[in-house]
């Protein structure tokens, strides 16, 4: 019987950390990756500013080929919004906010699942031949203690992806 009321006791100790450390933590959280791809900021501009182009280069749709994908809005740059649902991506809604082609556009995420808006942009910038392009993403994981937790594993849960789509949307830049 000790030993039963011990563990109670360090399970409800445990869940008391758990919960007012996550209250302590910063809901916000921010994500970046860039790369340099050999080709002109006019030429990768396009597969990023176009919903559609993004099904050649994200690793989230090509993890999930039966996701269904609509696009609504303009073709392409501010006003475009593509909204997906996946078993195993999770359904979601993006906005493109901001356009300056073909250097920057920004970008809300909104994921129905969790409540959450996150915000983020694509940098272009010219370097001779080459263009360094940078990925950004930021958001707050609002008052829920455990997403908080999960807010600190944020860039290693998603900067693979995004070092990942980079790595295609070079590949696809640099063809001939």
């Amino acid at each position: 019987m000790k030993a039963v009321k011990a563990l109670l006791v360090l399970v409800i100790v445990l869940a008391a950390v758990l919960l007012a450390g996550g209250l302590m933590l910063s809901p916000k959280f921010a994500v970046a990756r860039s790369i340099t791809i050999n080709a002109a900021p006019e030429k990768i501009y396009p597969l990023i500013a176009d919903p559609r182009a993004w099904k050649q280069w994200s690793v989230w749709t090509q993890r999930d080929p039966a996701m269904t994908i609509e696009y609504t809005g303009t073709p392409s740059g501010s006003g475009a919004v593509w909204a997906w649902k996946s078993k195993s991506q999770g359904d979601g809604r993006m906005t493109f906010t901001a356009a300056q082609p073909p250097q920057q556009l920004g970008y809300e995420l909104f994921f129905p699942d969790f409540g959450s808006t996150s915000t983020g942009e694509f940098r272009l910038a010219a370097q001779g031949g080459a263009t360094q392009v940078t990925w950004t993403m930021n958001g707050d994981m609002g008052a829920n203690p455990l997403y908080r937790w999960m807010g600190l594993f944020m860039d290693k849960l998603t900067g693979p992806d995004f070092d990942a789509g980079l790595a295609n949307l070079k590949a696809i830049a640099e063809k001939p």
